[in-house]
Order: structure tokens, then sequence, then C-alpha cells
């Protein structure tokens, strides 16, 4: 995979009167790949996404993307991203088909109009004009009108938003093959299992900055450390038990009979545990593995103050 950063901020502040949306943030963005930014309502997600396509001017910091200051040299990076806003960007008197083709013709060498309209369901609707459309259709068709340029970066600002099942795995495969072809996608969304499927790196923005990045695996690692379960007679000898499992590894009893093993749970661990209960005649009941998902690492990360 190409470890070429594309997009590149540094130090982004952007302020909105007394308040300040994004606040010293840094973030990365490798070429090919697919990242998702998470975040809380209010962030900073949103703005920081527009400041790289160049609708924000930053108040402090940096941004290229594309080796390009999206503000000041925006007349050659448009014609090289895509741009997937969360609302608006479509004349809302103009037909869905008409306003996708007119943004085909916008570039060189765009997609198949024909075929992108298949592939997003917009068939049924080419005629109908963008403020009669659903919900679903815009998002759709915003989609189509982001990609359909063949452009080398996409930002896509919540895509599956209001999408019905079936739309959403429609747009998660069209993403997919977007990242095949070498093009990189930089996505926000509020759905977790979204970013598990489709990023090699997320972002976690709280309170104006990246809270932590990395890949899903590495940031579910990162977090709690995974924990083994299982049920026996009450009172087990967890000295015993101890002495062992690897160094590091933490053994509880939080109620009589329930106990909770915490550490590097792999399959060596699973079987150290399985073979000190034969030893010790205990009959191990409901065993499982709890690992960290990303959603637990948003929560640990993020909301404080809402949960409080």
């Amino acid at each position: 995979m190409n470890n070429e950063s594309v997009v590149q901020v540094r130090g982004l502040v952007k302020r909105y009167g007394t308040k300040t949306a994004v606040d010293g943030l840094d973030l990365g963005v490798r070429a090919g790949t697919v990242t998702a930014v998470l975040g809380p309502n209010g962030a900073g997600k949103t703005t920081t996404i527009e400041t790289c396509e160049g609708y924000r001017r930053p108040d402090a910091g940096t941004v290229r993307v594309l080796g390009l200051d999206p503000v000041n040299q925006g007349e050659a990076l448009r014609p090289l991203i895509g741009v997937m806003l969360q609302s608006g960007g479509v004349y809302s008197g103009a037909r869905a088909e008409e306003m996708l083709r007119h943004t085909a013709k916008l570039h060189a060498h765009p997609l198949d109009v024909d075929a992108l309209i298949e592939r997003l369901g917009l068939g049924t609707c080419g005629r109908t004009t963008y403020r009669r459309l659903s919900g679903g259709q815009q998002q759709r068709l915003a989609l189509a009108m982001a990609v359909v340029g063949r452009p080398e970066l996409v930002f896509l600002d919540e895509p599956t938003a209001g999408l019905d099942p079936q739309a959403r795995r429609a747009t998660w495969d069209l993403v997919r093959e977007l990242r095949a072809d070498g093009v990189t996608v930089v996505l926000t969304t509020h759905f977790m299992d979204e970013a598990e499927q489709l990023a090699d790196d997320v972002a976690i923005i709280d309170a104006g900055r990246v809270a932590r990045q990395g890949s899903p695996e590495e940031l579910c690692r990162g977090g709690a450390e995974n924990t083994l379960r299982f049920t026996g007679r009450p009172g087990l000898d967890l000295g015993s038990l101890l002495k062992a499992l690897p160094d590091g590894t933490q053994a509880a009893e939080p109620t009589p009979g329930a106990y909770r093993i915490s550490g590097e749970v792999g399959p060596q661990l699973l079987a150290t545990v399985t073979s000190w209960c034969a030893q010790h005649g205990v009959m191990p009941d409901g065993i499982s593995v709890e690992r960290h998902t990303l959603e637990d690492v948003f929560l640990e990360l993020t909301g404080r103050e809402l949960r409080g």
C-alpha cells in the first residue's frame, strides 16, 4: 500500500466568532486508502473536511491536499477531487439525471453515466427534480456527482446517512471499488460498522482535535485489554491460576463463581486456562472472549461530558 500522504493537516485552527470549531488539529491521509473520520456532533469533522475541500479558510495551521493549498490553489485542485457535501451542492430545480450528466461533462474522462445511474439505483428518479427526491435519493445523487469525474481523491461527508440497507451496501461496494482503482477516500460517518468494514485508517475527532488515529485493529488493540470470562465453582485459587498465566495477566472473581481474565487473550492463554481448570477438577462453563470494539474506543475517547 502506498504510504505517500495525500492529505496533510498540521495545527489546523478554525473559529466561528468566539467559538473554536477546530483547535490545533493534525491529520494525515495515505494515498490509495479509505480514511474514516469519526466524532460526536460538533467535534469539528465537517469543518475539517470543508477546509480540506477549500470551502473554509484556516485561521491558523497548514492544509495540503495532493500537495496543493485548497484555498490559494483551488483552481488546480478542484479537477482532481470529488466532493459529497453533507447537504446541498445541487440545484433544487434540476432533474437528477440532467444534473449528473451536466457534472460529467465538466470532466475530461468521466465514468459511464448510465452505468452509474443503474449502479446507484437512480433510474426511477432520473426526471424528478432534486427537491422532490427522497433523502436517500438525494444522497445517492450527491455520491454519483462526487465520483463521476474519476477523481484522485474523494471526500464523502456521511455518504450513507438516510439510506436503506440495500443502498447502503451498494455504497460500500462503490467505496471499495474506488479504493481498488487507487482512489483515496476520506469519509465522515456516525456508523461504527461502516468504519470497521471500509476504513484502512480511522481518525477519532473530539473537541476540535484528533484524539487518536490508526487502523481499526490498532485502535481496538490499543484500548482496554481483551477479556476472557468463565464461570465455575466459587473461590478458585486465583494465585495458582496467575502463576500459570503470562506476566501482566490479571485474574479476578467479580461475583462468586464468575471469573475474569484480562490481558493479551489468544489461543495460548485460552489453552492455559482450560488446562489449569482440568488439573484442578474445575468444569469451566460459558467461556467467552470479549474484545474491544471500535464503538468502545469511540465512547472512551469522546463525549464524556454528555455521559456525565
